[in-house]
Formats: C-alpha cells, structure tokens, sequence
C-alpha cells in the first residue's frame, strides 16, 4: 500500500475596513475546470509547499507566484488551518491591506488539455481578484475556507 503524504498550502487573505463593512481580497481558480463556475471556486491567495519550508515563508511566497505583487507588510493575524474536501490542509493568516485587483500580474501553469490530448497548454493561476464583503466572499469561497473568515470577523468584532 502507498502512503501519500498530506498536501498543504499556506496563504494570505487580505482584509480592508471600507465605510460599512469588512472586505476581503479572493482569488478565482484560474484553468479550464473553474472558467464556468463561481461558487467554491474562489481561494485565499495560496499555494503548496514543502515540508522544510516555513508555512508563513511560503503564504509569502505563494502570493507573490499567484498574484505577481509582492506580500503586504505588516500586523497578520494567524488565521489557524483548515482540511479541505480534497484532504489539502491550508494554512493562512489575514493581513489589514489595499490592493487594486486590477494591478495583479498572476503566476500560470501549465497542464495537459484537452485532457488525454497530449497537448498542454497555460492557464493563469487566478484568473481574476475581487474584494467581497463577508457575506458575500461566504457565498463563494471553497467551503472549507469559510472558517478563515468566521476567524477573521470573531478578532475584527
């Protein structure tokens, strides 16, 4: 029997206080099996990393690889991890921060596709980031990352 080894991922949401609400910076899943889908399909800004890698090293890292800005300085809030469906344990903390979603340069992959093909082809790691009230970011984020946002709006209370 193989034994495969936990998947991870570490990220970083960002949040902004605007006039009458708590917003937070997510990230449409860019490739061909999200193109058509918007609930469940919106992440933090994360990606994997090694076991010998800092999980707060790599947050910083994967949001630069995913969004081609650099991570925002400043206060993070440990957001705590969470299991995804697909077995993934994410970690992620919430950083007070303003980015223009129209400024991000996004990291890409590349895959084979159509599948069975043998051609590949490139895809945008996040095809687009849009600021969501908490409301509205629950209606859309994978399921399990909704914890990251009961955690963030229980410290902004």
């Amino acid at each position: 029997m193989t034994v495969r080894a936990t998947r991870r991922s570490a990220g970083l949401l960002l949040f902004r206080h605007t006039d009458d609400r708590l917003e937070v910076l997510l990230g449409h899943m860019g490739g061909p099996f999200f193109a058509k889908k918007d609930a469940g399909a919106w992440t933090v800004p994360k990606g994997e990393y090694e076991p010998d890698e800092p999980a707060w090293e790599a947050a910083r890292r994967e949001f630069r690889e995913e969004l081609g800005l650099a991570p925002p300085d400043g206060r993070a809030l440990a957001l705590g991890e969470v299991t995804q469906a697909n077995g993934k344990i994410v970690t992620a903390w919430a950083i007070e921060a303003d980015l223009d979603p129209a400024a991000i340069e996004p990291g890409t992959f590349t895959m084979e596709w159509p599948p069975r093909s043998g051609r590949t082809a490139e895809f945008p790691e996040l095809d687009r980031v849009a600021w969501f009230g908490l409301d509205g970011a629950r209606a859309v984020i994978i399921p399990a990352q909704a914890a990251f946002l009961d955690r963030l709006a229980e410290h902004s209370a």
